[in-house]
């Protein structure tokens, strides 16, 4: 099955609304920019390279209309506004931070040319993250043997890409290489991303899929039933520290004490080089009906009992066995090697 998270058409943007998997597919489109801010607030669109191409996107949808007068007030606006949709995914950021590159480098350019550039350069979001992910794969799969069983969380998929995926981009590469393999798939709460949106992505696939409850990941380690831990990652410090969905420390300190290698699989926009480490992170803290009720419908818990739901937490970099990336896998010591190959990446974008 072919499967498309979000493209630019009929001037609009398409999406999947996540929210309603795995029931049903079902394909939205957004005209204005306040419909797009709630969907990646309500994690209809999510996933990190998926929300960078969603805030590319975004910034042409909000300025698309602009007049020439206020053209630059009115981006400015549109780029806070959608940065304002949620804090810690590095590529909303970076795609959003495209955009504004191009219209600045263009802005004596007449209306209408500056414009078509700026889609073209969405577009170029869209098409660079096919390739990335494609490229990472391939690097990853390397890491994979034949009859490896892989535990995973949260989606880092199709559905937080384009059309890949970057930690199951790794394995879809691995399956299409012919080598045996099977997944658990931990359920993510409070969203159940991983139930609700890589089991079903992975079914659609063909591999080998299981769902656990977030708290089997350490029986299933100790009953040796788990070869490898692969990840994404929705920022990346400096020094190789990784924010990624909640329970993601968790399986990498299970991972270190069972001796199971924990990787990590992210584009170079990932990587945030102002932060140096995870403590210059920003972590999301969300709404408490997505824990206190079930998908925001029955209630679970006391009514009035207080919640904590931070969306992410942070791996420190000693516990990652190595990152996996469309320019190559990153090995200790990360301080070195990552600034390595920013510095490299700055070099070829700028030919």
């Amino acid at each position: 099955m072919k499967i498309t998270t979000l493209e630019w058409k009929n001037n609009k943007i398409r999406l999947i609304d996540q929210t309603k998997l795995p029931h049903k597919l079902e394909y939205i489109n957004i005209d204005k920019l306040g419909d797009l801010w709630e969907a990646i607030k309500l994690l209809k669109v999510r996933g990190a390279p998926a929300l960078g191409a969603a805030a590319a996107l975004g910034v042409y949808l909000g300025i698309k209309d602009a007049k020439a007068n206020d053209f630059f007030k009115e981006l400015d606006r549109v780029v806070k506004y959608l940065a304002s949709s949620r804090p810690t995914a590095r590529n909303l950021f970076w795609g959003i931070e495209r955009i504004r590159t191009v219209a600045l480098d263009n802005k004596n350019r007449d209306l209408v040319t500056l414009k078509k550039l700026l889609l073209e350069e969405a577009n170029r979001v869209i098409e660079s993250d096919r390739t990335n992910c494609r490229k990472m794969a391939g690097f990853g799969s390397s890491l994979i043997k034949d009859g490896d069983t892989i535990l995973t969380i949260c989606n880092a998929g199709i559905l937080a890409t384009i059309d890949y995926g970057t930690a199951l981009g790794v394995l879809y590469r691995a399956k299409e290489e012919g080598k045996r393999i099977k997944v658990f798939a931990c359920e993510t709460r409070p969203l159940l991303q991983g139930s609700r949106l890589t089991a079903w992505e992975l079914n659609q696939k063909g591999v080998d899929v299981t769902v656990v409850c977030d708290n089997v990941a350490a029986s299933l380690m100790q009953q040796g039933k788990i070869n490898k831990v692969i990840v994404g990652a929705d920022r990346i410090a400096a020094n190789g520290d990784a924010a990624n969905k909640i329970g993601t420390y968790t399986l990498a300190v299970l991972s270190r004490y069972h001796n199971i290698p924990f990787y990590i699989a992210a584009p170079v926009s990932t990587f945030d080089s102002c932060a140096k480490s995870g403590k210059d992170i920003v972590i999301e803290e969300r709404d408490p009906a997505e824990v206190n009720r079930l998908l925001f419908s029955k209630q679970i818990a006391p009514y009035g009992v207080k919640v904590f739901n931070p969306a992410f937490d942070v791996t420190p970099n000693n516990l990652i066995s190595a990152i996996v990336t469309d320019k190559g896998i990153i090995r200790k010591p990360y301080v070195k090697n990552i600034s390595k190959l920013m510095t490299n990446d700055k070099i070829q974008s700028s030919k």
